[in-house]
């Protein structure tokens, strides 16, 4: 006996089966689970927690001004409406299905940008991710302690986007969309430090010495986490911004903070700041972790171009460079020279910044060892990313192991920060006090004889000569034998030399 199908219930058969293909096409789809945003001077940062791998692609369209995100193979399980836009060029966003699976998300924009996006494969702290980010056009970085608004102004001064009644003629979401937006109220910063009272200006020509104050980690890249969720990127900012107050607090120094909010910085930008801002020194902010909870103290490092000097240097410098890979980005002018001379030029300058390194390393080390346990008594030197400056002396301070319950509470409160923040800030007053940038106002004032200098001394960094430190300190060679007792001018790096008060001329 032949079975006849009729039509109908073949086209039946069929959509049904088409159905539950794409069902399961469905349930199978990755979940977007939540959207962070973040404000930086010069960009805005979106990233999408996913639960697995996506498909995406970015255009842009004008006129008004959108960013279009097509994501395939997802669902969205999150609510786009309570992102806090207020400060960036963001004014709205929109989402809807194309298809099952196909998401297709439009931010309506109060500026042109420029996108760029990317995916990250999960990591220790996250999981899958997509990353897009929103380069402000036509205007310069803002400064990091401005207020940031939308990149060309503030919000209220662009047309507002057309209502629905009134649609865009190429409007990206022609199918039904969510609800619009609601307004929501960015979240509230933690409170600047106060502002010192208005210092008298230096004397005409000299200047004020630079201090660039980096707050590591930032935005999506937290740090290390401690016990009750103490976010490594939160209190080294707190402790960063009670350092700038205290340095600007004090005539002949300007100090500027790299990360004044809570927004990443790639490792080799933040030294590009610093640069920028034309400092004298740089320095990190971290707090420590460690697989033990037991450790514990504060360290300082400055940079080994031969390698770490311990495994525990090697493995915190591995756990900091990695801070790109969490964050997504995927000097000396040697441009005229031949390959040996600028070679030459790189390695002087390096050694000379290396020996100034390790000096300011050693005096905030011994001041912060008067109010904190150290965790070791000696500057360490590793290959921090962050630290690879030729031109400016930069150290890598760890202001304690946040892994260990007892400093994590420490570190969270605002006593300890300040008694952080003074004894950094004293290793750096004594360090320019004895070295102080040519034409600075500390140097005049030195040269004026109000400055007192006390006992000095120095760390012989690779590659020094000791006739190198006698010009560097303008005293003379045989004072800085006798002084050490030192039979030969042979030196070793690591060698700690007394420096004797500087003497008028010196002598060779």
């Amino acid at each position: 006996m032949r079975w006849a199908i009729r039509p109908r219930a073949l086209l039946a058969v069929l959509s049904t089966a088409l159905a539950l293909l794409a069902a399961e096409t469905v349930l199978a789809a990755s979940e977007i689970r939540s959207v962070r945003l973040w404000r930086a001077p010069d960009n805005t940062r979106l990233v999408f927690d996913l639960s697995g791998p996506v498909q995406h692609s970015v255009f842009t369209l004008s006129a008004p001004e959108r960013i279009v995100i097509d994501v395939d193979g997802a669902q969205l399980k999150t609510r786009l409406e309570q992102l806090a836009t207020a400060q960036t060029p963001i004014r709205s966003l929109r989402v809807a299905e194309r298809a099952p699976g196909q998401l297709r998300i439009v931010l309506d924009m109060a500026a042109a940008v420029s996108p760029k996006s990317f995916s990250l494969a999960p990591n220790q702290q996250y999981g899958h991710r997509l990353v897009v980010d929103l380069f402000d056009q036509d205007e310069t970085p803002t400064q990091a302690s401005v207020p940031v608004q939308s990149a060309k102004g503030p919000a209220n001064a662009v047309p507002p986007r057309p209502s629905a009644d009134k649609p865009v003629a190429n409007d990206p979401l022609p199918v039904a969309t969510l609800p619009p937006p609601v307004a929501t109220q960015p979240p509230k910063a933690a409170p600047e430090p106060r502002a010192a009272a208005p210092l008298p200006p230096v004397p005409s020509g000299k200047r004020n010495i630079v201090v660039a104050i980096d707050a590591g980690h930032g935005g999506e890249d937290p740090g290390a986490l401690g016990p009750r969720g103490v976010r490594e990127k939160d209190v080294v900012l707190a402790i960063s911004r009670e350092l700038q107050r205290q340095i600007n607090s004090e005539r002949g120094f300007r100090a500027e903070l790299v990360r004044s909010g809570d927004y990443f910085i790639p490792l080799r930008k933040r030294t590009e700041i610093a640069r920028k801002k034309g400092a004298d020194l740089f320095v990190s902010i971290h707090a420590d972790a460690a697989p033990r909870a037991a450790a514990f103290g504060a360290s300082v490092f400055a940079l080994s171009d031969r390698g770490a000097t311990s495994e525990t240097a090697r493995w915190l410098a591995d756990s900091e460079n990695r801070s790109d890979l969490v964050g997504g980005v995927g000097s000396v002018s040697l441009d005229d020279k031949d390959r040996m001379l600028a070679g030459v030029l790189l390695d002087l300058s390096m050694t000379a910044t290396l020996s100034s390194s390790l000096d300011v390393g050693h005096k905030v080390l011994s001041n912060m060892g008067r109010i904190a346990p150290l965790h070791k008594r000696r500057v360490e030197q590793a290959g921090f990313m962050v630290l690879k400056s030729p031109d400016i002396p930069s150290i890598l301070v760890e202001t304690g192991f946040i892994s260990n319950p007892a400093e994590s509470q420490k570190l969270s409160t605002k006593s300890h920060q300040q008694a952080l923040a003074h004894s950094i800030h004293s290793g750096i007053r004594q360090f320019f006090h004895e070295n102080p940038p040519p034409g600075s106002y500390i140097a005049w004032l030195r040269d004026q004889g109000k400055i007192k200098i006390g006992r000095r001394e120095h760390v012989v960094a690779p590659g020094e000569s000791l006739a190198l430190i006698a010009q560097r300190y303008q005293v003379g060679l045989p004072a800085l034998r006798s002084t050490n007792r030192l039979s030969s001018d042979n030196l070793k790096a690591g060698q700690m030399l007394t420096i004797p008060a500087p003497s008028l001329a010196v002598q060779p």
